[in-house]
């Protein structure tokens, strides 16, 4: 099926560029979420009158994401954890507890554009990196120590 992007989006292309996806993946997925519209001749008319004001709302958005990574760059988040004495985790680190201490630095953060590897379960300093825009990319340290 092919699509108009109303975004950039990953591995697809940027805003206004024809894509070929899968028909599923854009009925289920994009087109609920207004990432992309069906490309019939009557949508790409609609989608040149209303370009401009797409590319406006883009820019905002890269900007403002700029601005956080500006205050988000050299962050530091300690969590302490219970540990036993060789600095095992009972339990582990995942990106819901990176999320809760980025909320308490002032860092309104999903979920989702935490990225790990895997879940930490021993005591020290992890780098990890969070998505704040597709072009946008911050690497933060992470302190796990025992409590």
């Amino acid at each position: 099926m092919q699509v108009i992007l109303l975004e950039k989006i990953q591995k697809l292309g940027n805003l206004g560029d024809l894509s070929n996806v899968k028909a599923g993946y854009a009925r289920n997925f994009l087109i609920p979420k207004n990432k992309v519209t069906p490309a019939t001749k009557t949508n790409l008319a609609e989608f040149e009158l209303i370009k401009s004001e797409l590319q406006a709302r883009a820019a905002e958005t890269l900007k403002n994401a700029q601005v956080v990574e500006a205050k988000m760059i050299g962050t530091v988040c300690t969590i302490q954890a219970h540990a036993d004495e060789e600095g095992k985790l009972f339990g582990s680190i995942n990106t819901t507890n990176i999320q809760i201490s980025l909320a308490a630095s002032g860092f309104e953060v999903k979920r989702r554009n935490i990225n790990m590897s895997e879940a930490i379960r021993h005591t020290g300093e992890y780098e990890i990196s969070v998505d704040l825009h597709t072009d946008i990319t911050v690497n933060i340290k992470v302190v796990i120590s025992a409590s």
